[in-house]
């Protein structure tokens, strides 16, 4: 697939309205109404899904920092999927009404509307760090509107049927034509009578009232993929409330809340862990446990290690997004100094300034080899 931001002939720093506008010029220009090319069709439905990521900004920037990847159905999941002509038609009508006009004078693309669409949910889900490194299936549940079981959805009484519409007899729409001094104009406009449905309820569900659908509740699993960041959420297509007399579910949309782990501090796949040491473990070393999101790790510390030293575990960080590869784990180390001693203590440290003497001068390019050693 092309890039989205060439697709609609826009700048990466474009603004919502731009967006809009490009996209409104460029549908008009491939609507298979107005566009016979063999390719309209395919240009129509490309420009839609490039407008369905950017003029939303948790897609667009999910979409500008990890590519197709990061709005893409698999792994990453987060909010894409290629749309039929069905839906690209159904959502230009939706955001821009058509084609200003285009159909009303020359009486072409009039159209049943589809069934109504549910609408979409919105849930947030708390995990911790460990399942940020391992992912997780977690089942949920949803609070949403369900398809009504007495009527199977159909909004009409059991063991009864929707008509056919008498006023645009099934077709959704009615045309009217008048004339003037330029012909014959026909205008294509939804059906009053049936809202553009193509059918009619004559005796309505008692459950639902006609609308085919009921306050309910269902368990859901999301499955939530490693690697995930908090600006992340989940789309899952279809899981979304039930739509009016059988139309198409919503979505579901997973907003990820990830609880801060006291013992590292995140930094994009990386993290880093604070190792407080004694005079004497930084002077002698040894073995540490040093904990990692899959359990500790027995690190082995140099002896000689200098206050600020940063160790670096190679991939004990987090999974990258997508890919199958890790981040790092950094340890940097601290030399605590004691505030109070016992006389023992305070005993030995004087025997051990007697032995030490005094502290080695700084040799050349002292301050660079430091900043090297913290990365920065």
């Amino acid at each position: 697939m092309s890039d989205f931001y060439t697709l609609l002939v826009l700048s990466r720093d474009c603004t919502e309205a731009d967006i809009k506008k490009a996209y409104r010029k460029l549908a008009m220009e491939y609507h298979p109404d107005r566009n016979s090319s063999p390719d309209a069709e395919a240009k129509f439905k490309e420009i839609t899904e490039a407008y369905e990521v950017l003029k939303d900004p948790q897609k667009r920037a999910a979409y500008d920092r990890y590519g197709k990847a990061g709005v893409s159905g698999g792994q990453g999941g987060f909010g894409f999927h290629h749309v039929d002509l069905s839906e690209a038609l159904n959502i230009f009508m939706r955001d821009f009404g058509g084609m200003g006009g285009f159909e009303s004078i020359f009486g072409g693309g009039g159209r049943r509307q589809d069934p109504r669409r549910g609408q979409d949910a919105r849930m947030t889900v708390r995990i911790t760090l460990s399942d940020v490194a391992a992912g997780l299936k977690k089942s949920v549940r949803l609070k949403t509107l369900e398809r009504c079981s007495a009527c199977a959805g159909s909004g009409a009484k059991p063991g009864t049927q929707p008509v056919r519409c008498a006023t645009c007899g099934g077709s959704g729409e009615v045309r009217r034509a008048t004339r003037s001094m330029f012909g014959q104009f026909v205008s294509v406009s939804a059906c009053p009578t049936c809202a553009g449905e193509g059918q009619v309820i004559r005796e309505a569900c008692e459950v639902c009232r006609g609308e085919g659908r009921v306050k309910g509740d269902r368990s859901v699993t999301v499955e939530i993929p490693a690697g995930v960041s908090a600006n992340h959420y989940l789309t899952l297509r279809g899981q979304g409330a039930a739509g009016p007399r059988n139309g198409p579910m919503g979505d579901l949309l997973v907003m990820l809340d990830i609880k801060e782990d006291d013992r590292f501090e995140r930094q994009g796949d990386d993290l880093y862990f604070d190792l407080p040491l004694s005079f004497s473990q930084a002077a002698l070393g040894g073995e540490f446990a040093i904990p990692t999101p899959y359990g500790d790790e027995e690190v082995r510390i140099p002896g000689g290690t200098q206050p600020e030293t940063v160790l670096r575990l190679k991939g004990q960080g987090l999974p990258v997004l997508g890919q199958n590869t890790k981040g790092d784990l950094l340890i940097r180390v601290h030399v605590w100094t004691p505030e109070r001693l016992t006389d023992e203590q305070e005993r030995i440290f004087q025997e051990l300034a007697k032995l030490e003497g005094e502290a080695p001068k700084r040799a050349p390019g002292f301050w660079s080899k430091l900043k090297e050693a913290l990365g920065a």
